[in-house]
């Protein structure tokens, strides 16, 4: 063989060799230089991803703690609303306990008096006990009833409000301002209370247990913990609040829904609650002695109490019936 070839061939093969070699070692530290960068990257990603998992686990302990404080504070104020000067504070009245027991005891001696006059000692007690317990207490509840009843068909507007105004670009605060300044009583006093209270420095939550305390419904217990949860924790505060009213105007669909399916059942209750009354009456005008004999013996005495009882019952069945929680 000519050894000008095999000297060719040596060279080529050397040359391709030195040229592989510079071409492997410049792609090793490229190679390297990627898998540090991927490493780099897991540990950031892994990082990232633990810094999310453990704001989630603050938020979560943060919304827990809120709502088993909102819970002692709700069982803390039950005794509260359920007394004589919570019960006047929900009715929007300005007088105190003291002048409360005081028209109660006027009222009773009045009613006293009154059944002296027809029926004697038993008449006095019975008109006394009705006058100083039954009759003002009676008053009272209608009066909380209907203020808790508007209070509640009013506030899904105020939410319309705060959200519109977080939406816009206004505070909490100035919102609230505005619910106490344009809408009607009793929302008008309520969120007034709320705003004079922030202004002297009381905090929100504190505030709107005290809202819940003047006006005990599930709207207001709703709204207290939307607001509660949203300050200690953070959130979309507008998004809170829409979705909130949504479900007080479904809950608030749903009351007159019933309603109207219910009204033939109260119409009932009605006539049939009231009809011994208007037959006695009937009886009475017509033939007074075939009736008066119920009231002249003692067995007569007894009817009437066990028709009494019996209807009673009748008319508490019924209304139980009809009547649904929300």
């Amino acid at each position: 063989m000519d050894p000008t070839l095999i000297a060719a061939v040596l060279a080529f093969v050397a040359i391709g060799g030195i040229g592989l070699a510079f071409t492997g070692g410049a792609n090793q530290p490229a190679m390297g230089s990627k898998r540090v960068k991927a490493v780099a990257n897991a540990r950031t990603a892994n990082k990232s991803k633990q810094s999310a998992d453990s704001a989630a686990l603050k938020r979560r302990q943060s919304t827990q703690e809120a709502l088993k404080e909102l819970s002692a504070n709700e069982k803390q104020s039950r005794k509260r609303r359920h007394s004589v000067k919570g019960l006047i504070a929900q009715a929007g009245l300005s007088i105190t306990p003291s002048v409360f027991w005081i028209i109660s005891a006027v009222v009773g001696v009045v009613l006293a008096a009154i059944g002296f006059f027809i029926k004697g000692p038993l008449g006095a007690a019975l008109g006394f006990f009705i006058g100083f317990l039954g009759l003002p207490r009676w008053a009272l509840g209608v009066m909380v009833g209907k203020r808790q009843k508007i209070f509640a068909n009013q506030l899904a507007d105020a939410i319309d409000v705060i959200v519109r105004g977080v939406k816009s670009g206004l505070p909490l605060n100035q919102c609230l301002r505005i619910i106490s300044a344009e809408s009607p009583e009793p929302l008008k006093s309520e969120f007034q209370a709320l705003v004079d209270g922030q202004a002297m420095g009381v905090p929100l939550d504190v505030g709107m247990q005290r809202m819940y305390e003047n006006m005990p419904l599930p709207e207001v217990n709703f709204f207290s913990i939307v607001l509660v949860i949203q300050q200690k924790t953070g959130g979309n505060l507008s998004e809170s609040l829409g979705n909130l009213s949504t479900v007080l105007r479904s809950r608030k669909l749903m009351k007159e829904k019933v309603k109207a399916l219910s009204a033939e059942a109260n119409a009932s209750a009605m006539i049939i609650g009231s009809l011994p009354v208007i037959v006695m009456a009937l009886v009475y005008f017509t033939r007074p002695s075939y009736i008066m004999i119920l009231f002249n013996e003692p067995a007569g005495h007894l009817v009437l109490m066990g028709a009494a009882t019996m209807m009673s019952l009748g008319i508490f069945i019924m209304h139980k019936m009809v009547n649904f929680k929300f």
